[in-house]
């Protein structure tokens, strides 16, 4: 393992960033043992206290199994881990994935008009105005990155109003892994941002309760978009 010595103002944070990039690089593969508590501490220069919290936080993470008095075995974490991951595969020794991104993309295109149509069932009478409320900030943003940060609070009520806990938390995660990208993505997301018509429109049919509109209103917003990134995507996994 290419471990080391961390920034002791940083631990046990730095050690668990250290050993979870060591577990999604493959370097330490499924049903292999990590270093015991005591080298570990060893090599990363820290106290065996700091290690211990680390692999708390790395058993909690689905990437590590710890047995009292055994060693500490990875897992595959494409089995066991959870969307918390997401950051740590988006960015990986500083260059981006690009098999993530597609997935990240694929995942907004699937969940969004679904979401919405659980917003037109279920949303409260402030919905629309709050939906309103936003799309006009969208259109009078003249800001590439700021018009983006307004579209994803138009994403956040909607998420709201669907009242589903399970895409609330998948949404924060893929928010979370995504805005760290938006001046990357500004020009490309232009073709959905830069519609406030089509946000009116998925507005329209969630005010009206219109389940089936607004799934179908949701997929004409998100798709144009997603298409021109996954094929640059392509284009660039090509080259």
């Amino acid at each position: 393992m290419a471990l080391k010595p961390v920034n002791r103002r940083s631990v046990p944070e730095d050690v668990f960033d250290q050993i979870v990039g060591e577990v999604l690089r493959g370097e330490v593969r499924p049903g292999e043992s990590l270093p015991s508590e005591r080298r570990l501490a060893e090599v990363l220069g820290v106290s065996r206290p700091a290690v211990r919290e680390a692999l708390k936080r790395l058993t909690a993470a689905g990437l590590v199994e710890v047995r009292q008095g055994d060693a500490t075995t990875v897992r595959d974490f494409r089995r066991h881990g959870g969307l918390d991951l997401l950051p740590h595969l988006l960015v990986r020794d500083g260059v981006v994935d690009v098999a993530v991104v597609r997935s990240i993309l694929e995942t907004r295109l699937h969940n969004g008009p679904k979401v919405a149509e659980l917003a037109a069932l279920r949303g409260a009478e402030e919905l629309p105005g709050l939906l309103t409320e936003t799309i006009e900030l969208i259109a009078a943003e003249q800001d590439p990155i700021a018009r983006q940060r307004h579209a994803l609070e138009f994403w956040d009520h909607i998420v709201d109003a669907a009242d589903s806990i399970a895409f609330r938390l998948m949404y924060n995660t893929l928010r979370a892994t995504y805005e760290p990208a938006l001046p990357a993505l500004a020009t490309m997301m232009a073709a959905e941002v830069g519609r406030p018509a089509a946000y009116r429109r998925l507005a329209a049919a969630i005010a009206a309760g219109d389940g089936p509109g607004s799934a179908q209103a949701a997929i004409d917003l998100l798709a144009p978009a997603t298409t021109a990134i996954l094929a640059a995507l392509e284009e660039l996994g090509d080259q």
